[in-house]
């Protein structure tokens, strides 16, 4: 592996490790707001990667899932990487159904308002020139890797954010969630490898930042 590639690894992983960490302070965020100051307590409505980083999630995963696939692995495809989950005590919450919904969508919520400011940052380095403009396409790139969490976490698949969603409105209870979120990330593997749901991802996270671009008159 040359020292370019690894370069470009070490890169890719400071941005995915950099929105994992504002996706899981968006949930912390949000359950403090919402009355319970359990994840504030454990100091996790913080910007430091390092309160939320889990060993295997978000060190180990990552970094062989970019170096798989910067050599064109197949097997890239079938890896994730998820940061440690933002600890919740329902009992606290104001209104536990309505609050559960808007905490699960936070994290995903602050990846998509991520990925205009990182467009807006990289508009103004391209405007500004300065030799700033070499650091527009990465600022892109990291948009872009913000909106698949978005998205990615929107399945509703245990124990991704959109299943807390599905979860209440279905009525489903606690214990069975907690049962289904136990093997959940085979379940999501899997789901992912089907063609029909992985272009439908590739899809609408395409179009979504084909469409921010445009919005900030970027590369037409």
């Amino acid at each position: 592996m040359s020292m370019d590639m690894i370069q470009q690894i070490l890169a890719s992983y400071c941005g995915l490790i950099l929105m994992l960490t504002f996706h899981e302070v968006g949930h912390a965020w949000m359950a403090w707001k919402c009355g319970d100051d359990t994840a504030r307590n454990a100091g996790r409505v913080s910007l430091n990667p390092l309160v939320h980083l889990d060993l295997v999630g978000t060190v180990i995963i990552p970094l062989l899932t970019l170096g798989l696939a910067y050599n064109h692995s197949a097997a890239a495809g079938f890896l994730i990487g998820w940061a440690k989950p933002v600890p919740v005590n329902v009992d606290n919450l104001r209104s536990p159904r309505r609050d559960d919904i808007l905490i699960s969508m936070a994290g995903p919520a602050m990846n998509l308002v991520l990925a205009f400011l990182l467009a807006a940052v990289a508009r103004l380095f391209f405007s500004v020139g300065m030799g700033l403009e070499h650091l527009g396409p990465y600022c892109l790139k990291v948009a872009l890797t913000s909106l698949v969490l978005c998205y990615f976490n929107l399945i509703p698949i245990p124990p991704l954010d959109g299943s807390h969603v599905l979860r209440v409105l279905i009525g489903m209870s606690r214990e069975t969630y907690a049962r289904l979120a136990n093997v959940g990330f085979v379940v999501v593997i899997l789901v992912m490898q089907i063609p029909v749901v992985r272009d439908l991802l590739i899809r609408v996270t395409g179009d979504t930042y084909k469409a921010i671009l445009k919005w900030f008159h970027l590369f037409g």
